[in-house]
């Protein structure tokens, strides 16, 4: 009997103790924090969110300068995308991936006046990772074959096939189980610090020319996947050879050309997708973020026809219980529409340069920032110790093992000044909403220049 009305006036006291924590507490104490250690996560409470800004609890307003997770390319509460989830919902808010819906069909019609021509077969997941899931089992089924090449400084997802392609710190957790075999990795198209040691236009894209070598000398090689250009990892834009190169490389050799546009995709770069700029066709496109400006969670892998015909008389080994659900369809379609009806890949290219213009401004005036690169309204700011020999001032072993990030403290003192900024290990990544105006991109900017005297001020201690 005591045992119980002690487990009782336990149960009342964390009952009680529970009711004093406030949101941000609750969160912090029952939600994970995702790519980061647990303690001292404060995060900050969001209440409310319209245009390029986003509300905290105390009222507080947010200039978000990098739209999120580099996906609200329509800015928040955009009214066409909220009214196509409310009616949706209202209409069919779930049916099984085995039957067909208007919105469906509606979608799919859509995606063939947008996606580059010659994909024209689609599965519907969830997010970026699914999607990659499901291009690297295509892929795999669909040639018989079995290894993928990846590129170091990428990112395809978080489940165990995507994190297996992803060469980044968010991968070695999962070691060695996360490299699973079939996965090898070609060097990046990093200009800046090019791994090969060399200098572009000399080098004759000798980065490109490693894949032919590695798929001569490997065996069973089933797709190359990339980032057209490189998102969280540096926003690393090819040379114009580059693609074109790979996708002849890739028809030499009979391999499919993956193009993960999961964040380059949807006018980020001022086309519908960055494969466009260089008029490439890959044989399977990813995508995800943009396609709903994240308003709902919809992830999209499109293969050609040819792949697809395949499958008529061959076994499709693939599904989830979301694909194709009504509710993350419909605001496709209104997001689709919003971007051609607000001209938003005009304005991309229109407010990027201007964005552009802004930024390699500051590189002239703070030498801590090595490079400034960008396509489209899609930046990054790489800051140095020294711009001769480009030593940074963090590396991917710092991100892991805790040790302060300089430009987590950068975003850090942003945020104290109303601008929300995305940093990752040696680099920041500016990726406003394509709606946002001259003025938005002035305040931050501003803001931004204020920010990096701390860099400055770094290299002068050193």
């Amino acid at each position: 009997m005591a045992s119980n009305l002690f487990e009782s006036e336990k149960a009342f006291m964390n009952h009680t103790n529970l009711k004093k924590l406030n949101v941000s507490e609750v969160t912090a104490q029952f939600t994970y924090r995702t790519w980061a250690f647990q303690k001292n996560w404060k995060p900050l409470h969001i209440v409310d969110a319209e245009g390029c800004y986003f509300l905290d609890s105390s009222g507080k307003k947010y200039l978000d300068f990098s739209g999120q997770l580099m996906c609200c390319h329509l800015g928040h509460k955009n009214q066409a995308v909220i009214k196509a989830i409310e009616e949706q919902a209202k209409k069919l808010a779930f049916i099984g991936p085995g039957f067909a819906t208007d919105v469906r069909a509606e979608l799919s019609k859509l995606l063939l006046e947008v996606l580059p021509k010659g994909l024209e077969k689609f599965f519907y997941a969830t997010s970026g990772t699914e999607a990659n899931e499901a291009a690297f089992k295509i892929a795999r089924m669909y040639t018989g074959k079995t290894k993928i090449i990846a590129r170091y400084h990428s990112y395809h997802g978080s489940t165990m096939g995507s994190i297996a392609a992803t060469s980044d710190p968010r991968r070695w957790a999962m070691e060695p189980a996360g490299k699973i075999p079939g996965v090898i990795f070609a060097p990046e198209v990093y200009c800046y610090r090019c791994p090969l040691n060399h200098h572009y236009p000399e080098c004759e894209i000798a980065c490109v020319e490693y894949i032919d070598h590695m798929i001569n000398n490997e065996s069973d090689v089933a797709a190359v996947i990339v980032e057209p250009v490189v998102g969280t990892n540096g926003v690393l834009i090819p040379p114009k050879e580059y693609m074109p190169r790979l996708r002849e490389i890739c028809d030499k050799h009979n391999v499919l050309l993956i193009a993960d546009e999961v964040m380059s995709g949807w006018g980020r770069t001022g086309k519908w997708f960055a494969v466009d700029h260089w008029d490439v066709k890959p044989d399977i496109l990813t995508t995800a973020k943009g396609i709903t400006s994240a308003y709902v969670p919809l992830g999209l892998c499109a293969t050609t026809k040819k792949i697809a015909d395949y499958f008529e008389d061959h076994y499709f080994a693939h599904g989830h219980t979301y694909e194709a659900h009504p509710l993350t369809l419909a605001p496709a379609i209104a997001a689709i529409n919003e971007y051609k009806r607000l001209n938003l890949l005009e304005r991309a290219n229109e407010m990027g340069a201007y964005l552009g213009e802004k930024l390699n401004a500051l590189k002239v005036k703070h030498p801590s920032i090595g490079d400034v690169r960008g396509i489209g309204l899609f930046w990054a700011v790489e800051l140095v110790k020294n711009q001769k020999t480009k030593e940074p001032f963090n590396t991917y072993a710092h991100k892991v093992n805790g040790s302060p990030l300089l430009v987590d403290k950068i975003a850090a003192e942003m945020m104290k000044n109303g601008v929300f900024i995305q940093a990752w290990v040696s680099h920041l990544v500016i990726a406003p909403p394509l709606i946002v105006t001259k003025e938005e991109i002035d305040k931050g900017v501003r803001v931004f220049d204020e920010a990096l005297t701390m860099a400055d001020k770094e290299i002068k201690k050193g």
